[in-house]
């Protein structure tokens, strides 16, 4: 069974926006249901932890629903993402999603000294082991990558957490469907969004598509390109990510700045990455053309639209210039 097709979609915003603080937020995250925005994601790799962000939205917003997407399983033991799960959703209850994925190993072992080990097990054991123990079960026995001695929380949500995985191929997609509530996918084009749905089958009702989406709000190219070439050579020759867009089928338009970053060249994979990946990778426009883009990740089954939003240096000079670019950029300016 699919979603209907006349269902809209949640839009979420990622915070903390780069170049603003955390405690700098609050006039944004108050502000944002009247823009038509429904959620406050964050993530969590080098810079700022998943939790903290939205333990100030949930304090900010009685309304907002808030994601992780996505905190990595090997950073974390399992009882400490249970039990901070759990207690973040007595702040927002009913309205917390847990994204959990395997991440990258830069993220992982480069700065945190922990062994990228066995990611896909990995996941598929905490994902188990976190599902159980947000419904207030207790836990013991051995999992593939761990074992635990046994454990239940004093105090599980009453109302229920979702737990969605990161996902860009087939077989998290899919575990992210069949044993948790779905998935959240990132660094796609719009074309490349019925693959993903294909490889996920069919969605049972109350199951989550997340696509999140990278926006540079701007009508200056060449800033536009500029800012973001760097992060995107970066991130695409990660493996999971050189992989994930092999499989799409993009892996010859990515070919030259997979080799020169092989070689030892960053710099060199930076300026080989083609313009229409920087351009279809990372939205540059108006608000308002921006917008348009963004609505083509909207397909049935898409459940929510999350945006990454990198502001240019102009929209800081007010709080109001900014709160007008995340207006022409959301759900309501339709």
């Amino acid at each position: 069974m699919t979603l209907p097709q006349s269902l809209p979609p949640r839009w979420g915003l990622t915070v903390p926006l780069p170049g603003l603080t955390i405690d700098r937020h609050r006039f944004i995250v108050e502000r944002l249901p009247d823009l038509g925005y429904t959620d406050v994601w964050s993530a969590e790799g080098g810079g700022t932890d998943a939790f903290t962000p939205l333990a100030a939205t949930a304090a900010w917003s009685p309304s907002l629903r808030i994601g992780t997407g996505i905190v990595p399983v090997h950073t974390r033991g399992p009882a400490v993402l249970a039990q901070t799960a759990a207690t973040l959703a007595q702040l927002a209850p009913g309205r917390l999603l847990l994204g959990i994925g395997a991440s990258v190993p830069a993220h992982v072992t480069d700065i945190n000294g922990i062994p990228f080990d066995e990611p896909f097990k990995r996941t598929r054991d905490v994902l188990r082991f976190v599902t159980r123990a947000l419904r207030g079960e207790h836990v013991s026995g051995d999992f593939d990558t761990f074992s635990i001695t046994g454990y239940q929380l004093p105090h599980p949500p009453a109302d229920p957490v979702k737990v969605i995985l990161g996902a860009l191929r087939p077989g998290m997609l899919k575990l992210g469907f069949t044993e948790g509530d779905g998935a959240i996918t990132n660094l796609l084009f719009p074309e490349d969004v019925p693959k993903v749905l294909d490889a996920v089958g069919p969605q049972p009702p109350g199951k989550e598509l997340v696509v999140k989406v990278f926006v540079c709000p701007t009508e200056d190219t060449e800033y536009a390109r500029r800012a973001t070439r760097p992060f995107l050579a970066w991130i695409l020759n990660r493996e999971p990510y050189r992989k994930f867009h092999e499989w799409l089928g993009h892996g010859e338009l990515l070919r030259e700045s997979h080799e020169l970053w092989a070689a030892g060249d960053p710099e060199g994979a930076q300026k080989a990455l083609p313009d229409e990946v920087v351009d279809g990778l990372f939205i540059s426009g108006s608000p308002e053309e921006c917008r348009e883009r963004i609505l083509r990740y909207h397909r049935p089954g898409v459940t929510t639209i999350q945006l990454y939003v990198s502001l240019p240096p102009e929209v800081f000079v007010s709080r109001a210039r900014l709160l007008d670019t995340l207006t022409r950029l959301g759900p309501a300016a339709g």
